[in-house]
């Protein structure tokens, strides 16, 4: 009895404060799974490899992204954390762990995060809303992004003397929005009910798959009319290909998630979730595979919109709840591997002082066209504003998409020529 006494007062003392004891749990936690994962895969979960360089990653982007979160008054997002951890592991001396990274690992672990977060998205959408504001979202969608994209064009042009298909290359690669910035921010702002009541969460998050799917195609036409690679009439008309491709495979995807499982089933909601979640991987990886990476994003999107519609508010609960939680994971671990792969040794001073001017001119015309394109919607200046600013994020279809020209002009044997120049500049 005694030595129980002194084992109960023992463990009355141990345990640190609040604070102390949540970072302690954390790095016991970190201490383990690299343990686990370091006996089944040896090598490579040292440093050098590249798993111990992901592991890094994920570790201090997580880190990064709670100390933003900290920081009194500023209320900043903990992605921005997140993007400079990944930065700082790729750029700084002896710290360089990133550079590690391999890149199809970073490619395919992006994607999976973006089917992820599309999931989220889907089945955030009010689809009573949806129906009301449909076209409203094409507005938002197409205007806005044509705007900025013949602005950056204009400016690419003639002052980095680009030709005009290389320089709307730049305009659509910069055009796009980040729906992994966005949405997270705006599924907040819905669980908060801020702006629920004029649908401006829903409104934002579906008009921005759309402008994906416009900026990745019209991308995708770029390339092939800078490389004279494809059929010109198919080219032109990608666009309108892909949207209908991801349309027709998300409504049915979202049909097959309705029909199956039987909502009488023993554990649905598991079964519900790993059809959701593989058919959203499904469309991220499959449109890629097939030329045509433009429709993934949209039939993700409509494909767990429909899904949500059918299941309603207490079917698809615990089907975001566990999405939710999936995401904790792969929000560092996305913008750890977004801000990697900006590798300061490649910019040059003067390409980036022209670039930001380009951006900067290009997001101004953006927010004002944005302004007036909602203007018809009943909504208030400060609201008007808002989605304004929400339509102006860039991050991961930029580091998706944004080395593929120099890429291709070094592997059709343009290396030395105009192409790998214009390749560098985009």
């Amino acid at each position: 009895p005694q030595t129980s006494t002194h084992l109960r007062a023992f463990g009355c003392t141990v345990p640190p404060s609040k604070y102390l004891a949540r970072t302690c749990t954390w790095l016991v936690l970190v201490t383990i799974a690299w343990s686990v994962l370091w006996s089944v895969i040896g090598q490579d979960l040292l440093p050098g490899g590249n798993i111990f360089a992901i592991f890094v990653v994920i570790i201090c982007a997580s880190f990064f992204g709670m100390l933003v979160k900290l920081v009194p008054y500023l209320q900043l997002p903990p992605l921005l954390g997140m993007l400079v951890a990944g930065l700082v592991l790729r750029n700084v001396p002896y710290i360089d762990f990133a550079k590690h990274i391999d890149k199809k690992w970073s490619s395919t672990l992006r994607s999976i995060a973006l089917a992820v977060i599309l999931v989220r998205s889907g089945l955030g959408l009010n689809t009573d809303v949806l129906q009301k504001c449909k076209f409203t979202v094409m507005r938002l969608a197409f205007i806005p992004c044509t705007f900025e994209v013949v602005t950056a064009a204009v400016m690419a042009s003639y002052i980095l003397g680009m030709k005009w298909q290389w320089a709307f290359q730049l305009g659509f690669v910069q055009a796009a929005v980040s729906l992994a910035v966005v949405i997270p921010a705006l599924l907040e702002f819905q669980e908060k009910f801020y702006g629920t009541n004029k649908g401006i969460p829903t409104l934002v998050m579906a008009a921005a798959s759309f402008d994906n799917v416009l900026c990745i195609s019209g991308f995708g036409v770029c390339i092939g009319l800078s490389f004279h690679s494809g059929n010109l009439v198919f080219n032109i008309f990608r666009a309108p290909i892909e949207v209908l491709i991801g349309l027709a495979f998300g409504v049915f995807m979202g049909f097959l998630c309705w029909w199956f499982p039987n909502k009488t089933e023993e554990r649905v909601s598991r079964s519900r979730f790993l059809i959701l979640l593989g058919g959203s991987m499904l469309a991220v990886f499959g449109s890629k595979a097939a030329q045509f990476a433009g429709a993934g994003a949209l039939a993700a999107l409509i494909m767990s919109t429909l899904a949500a519609y059918g299941w309603g508010k207490q079917g698809k609960a615990p089907i975001a709840q566990a999405t939710a939680l999936l995401w904790m994971f792969f929000e560092p671990l996305l913008f750890g591997l977004v801000g990697a792969e900006v590798s300061i040794d490649y910019l040059d001073k003067r390409l980036v002082g022209i670039g930001i001017g380009i951006l900067a001119s290009s997001l101004v015309v953006r927010t004002l066209i944005t302004y007036l394109t909602v203007t018809q919607n009943n909504l208030n200046r400060k609201e008007k504003m808002f989605i304004a600013i929400a339509w102006l994020p860039k991050a991961t279809v930029q580091a998706a998409i944004g080395s593929i020209s120099l890429d291709t002009a070094r592997l059709t044997g343009f290396t030395g020529q105009y192409h790998e120049e214009f390749g560098i500049q985009v």
